[in-house]
């Protein structure tokens, strides 16, 4: 006769029971939930255009973005995070390159009166 393992019916005793999984299933390691984002959604924290986010992906400036299916593409919510806190960081310390400023008198409309 084979003898089955009694659960108790307090909820706390049967979450220490199981610790190790369910009976008869191998225990399998939890890896911590990552959020991902969709385009859209990454519009709305980084306010730079499309072709920049992908010219700067190509460059290895931004993170990458990776395929849940052929169709939906997504980013790890937690990597843009630390990308913008890294960008936060850069400009703080003034390690991150400025554009130039513009020679006004260049200007072919609206030229610079002398």
């Amino acid at each position: 006769m084979i003898k089955r393992q009694q659960h108790s019916a307090n909820p706390a005793e049967r979450r220490e029971d199981s610790k190790d999984g369910l009976p008869g299933l191998p225990h399998v390691e939890s890896h911590p939930i990552r959020r991902t984002i969709r385009r859209a959604h990454l519009r709305e924290i980084v306010p730079l255009a499309d072709s920049t986010i992908y010219e700067m992906e190509q460059r290895g400036e931004f993170p990458r973005r990776f395929h849940l299916t052929p169709r939906c593409v997504v980013w790890d919510l937690a990597e843009i995070e630390a990308w913008i806190e890294e960008r936060r960081l850069a400009s703080d310390s003034f390690q991150m390159k400025r554009a130039p400023i513009p020679d006004v008198r260049q200007r072919k409309i609206r030229p610079v009166r002398q």
